[in-house]
């Protein structure tokens, strides 16, 4: 990686799909060459999680939707280490009421949190640490529709995120 270039990732969350065919095209063709996927929870089925560990390198957790071979195979929260960065991944059922307090705290060495459950997508900063929610591609619930989230991070450890639509 040169000093000008950034690692993307693309985060997704709450597919609720129970076959791997059924993910959008769109979806299908931003994920294809990321440097990582992160999804955070909420596959429903292994064989998505199969079909997403094709296209690129993935880091996931469980969500509270997931088969029994997902959560048995998934931890519940992942802290990835990419490039400079720390992100703390979570699928979050707990309450809206000081969500984000809760996840710097759950994630305090961490740089950024992506979690899910919401299906709603939020992109926001509280003191250094980003927390983020890419939404859901295939299950959307706001006004922007059909979501992901795709984070641009540099080699000095900045990272700027992005919401992908159709």
């Amino acid at each position: 990686m040169s000093a000008m270039s950034a690692l993307r990732v693309v985060c997704l969350s709450d597919t609720h799909l129970r076959q791997p065919g059924e993910l959008p095209a769109w979806c299908l063709r931003r994920l294809e060459g990321a440097d990582l996927i992160v999804h955070c929870g909420d596959l429903v089925a292994l064989s998505v999680l199969e079909r997403l560990e094709r296209l690129a390198p993935i880091v996931a957790v469980c969500g509270n939707m997931d088969a029994m071979p997902l959560k048995l195979r998934l931890p519940a929260r992942y802290v990835a280490e990419i490039g400079e960065v720390k992100i703390g991944l979570l699928h979050d059922p707990g309450p809206v009421l000081e969500r984000a307090l809760r996840l710097t705290q759950a994630f305090a060495d961490c740089d950024a949190v992506v979690f899910g459950h919401t299906h709603v997508p939020e992109i926001r900063r509280l003191g250094r640490r980003l927390i983020l929610n890419p939404g859901s591609p295939t299950a959307p619930r706001s006004t922007l529709g059909a979501t992901m989230l795709e984070l641009a991070i540099s080699s000095e450890g900045a990272i700027e995120p992005a919401f992908i639509t159709p």
